[in-house]
Order: structure tokens, then C-alpha cells, then sequence
């Protein structure tokens, strides 16, 4: 029985992840010890490997088959445009991609104005913006406090993850389109389902009775 191989999106995503997957038991000890350094994690018993990566990595890994399934979020399967099959919704990790700005970009919005869109999810906002809304903007791609960007001048919004909307609040910024919900996805690579097939639909039926 060769190994199934799964990639987990590291921090929260990956420890959510695995406390769900205890629930159907699936374990992995070795990834439990906080001070290991290993790359890679494996339940000999059950014939599992898991690894972490960056969470826009973990499609990559499932696309070209370094892993047969993939932990990852709605945003970075919706940003990396990856040929997979997205399987089921874990349903945690719940937030919303939204359209952002000062209350006096509203106006900019409505009228399709030519406007700057900072943004850390080009791609998700140029399906948006010119696919739904159709209104031409200029993105900006940015890596750290989308936030900055309106408040600086930079750009009249942004598009970003919100989680509570705290921090949009506390600068002073608010909600003015929601693109759509987002949570935590498992991905599943297109080869292994058919090669695995009756694996991975037990691990997907056994979840989907625990959640």
C-alpha cells in the first residue's frame, strides 16, 4: 500500500485541521512534538504522510501530485487558480473576502470609476472587478498591511480578508462589497482520485459524519 500524502496549510489551519482528523482517527504523534524539525510526518500504522507548507504552496503540491490531498483556504484555491478537485468544506476558519475603503469610496464604487485596488489576491480581485462588476481599476499588489493603502492615499480600497472587521474599524474603514464566503477546503489531487479512490472517499464520508 503506497503512502497518501497530505499538505496542510501551517499555523492555524494545519492544528484545526488535525484535531478534526483525530476525531475520525487519523493521528500523527511525530507532528504533536513542537520542537521537531522535521519536514516530513508519518502514521506508519496507516500508511499517512503529512507536510506543511506555506498556504499558497498547498495547491501546487496537490496540482502536480507531491500530494494527494491539500488543506488549504477558499482565498488561496480562488488566488492560485490550481487543476484540482475541491472536495468538501470543512467549514472552519470562516470569513469573507470583501471590497474596502473609507465610506467616501462608496460613491467611486457605484459609478464604475477608474479607481486603485490595493491587495494582497490580485487575481480574485481582477475576476471581481472586471468579470462581475465589470469596471476597469488599477491593482496594486501588496504583501503586508493592506489596510495602509487607502489611509495613505495608495489606493481609493482594498480588497482583503475580513474576519471580525476590527482593525477596518479601528482605521477608520468598512465593509462596502462582499465578494464571497470563504473557509477551509480539502483539495484532492485529480490522478490520486481516481488511482485512490476508495481511500480518500472513506476519509471524505468519515469527516463529513463528524462535522
Amino acid at each position: 500500500m503506497r503512502y497518501l500524502t497530505f499538505a496542510l496549510g501551517k499555523g492555524r489551519l494545519a492544528k484545526t485541521t488535525l484535531e478534526l482528523f483525530e476525531k475520525i482517527g487519523i493521528t500523527c504523534e511525530e507532528m504533536k512534538d513542537k520542537d521537531s524539525r522535521k519536514l516530513i510526518f508519518v502514521n506508519e500504522e496507516l500508511k499517512l504522510r503529512f507536510f506543511l507548507s506555506k498556504g499558497p504552496d498547498v495547491p501546487t503540491y496537490v496540482e502536480y501530485g507531491a500530494a494527494d490531498i491539500g488543506i488549504v483556504g477558499k482565498d488561496t484555491l480562488m488566488e492560485e487558480g490550481r487543476k484540482l478537485y475541491e472536495v468538501m468544506d470543512l467549514g472552519f476558519g470562516k470569513c469573507k473576502m470583501c471590497v474596502c475603503g473609507p465610506k467616501s469610496a462608496q460613491e467611486l464604487l457605484e459609478h464604475n470609476q477608474l479607481i486603485r485596488v490595493a491587495t494582497k489576491y490580485p487575481n480574485i480581485a481582477k475576476n471581481y472587478f472586471y468579470n462581475k462588476k465589470h469596471q476597469t481599476v488599477e491593482i496594486i499588489k501588496l504583501n503586508g498591511s493592506i489596510e495602509l493603502a487607502p489611509i495613505v492615499g495608495l489606493s481609493e480600497v482594498i480588497v482583503d480578508i475580513v474576519e471580525t472587521g476590527t482593525t477596518l474599524r479601528e482605521n477608520g474603514l468598512d465593509v462596502l462589497e462582499e465578494i464571497c464566503p470563504l473557509s477551509a477546503r480539502m483539495v484532492v489531487n485529480r490522478v490520486s482520485m481516481k488511482m485512490e479512490n476508495e481511500r480518500i472517499a472513506k476519509i471524505i464520508r468519515d469527516l463529513k459524519e463528524v462535522l
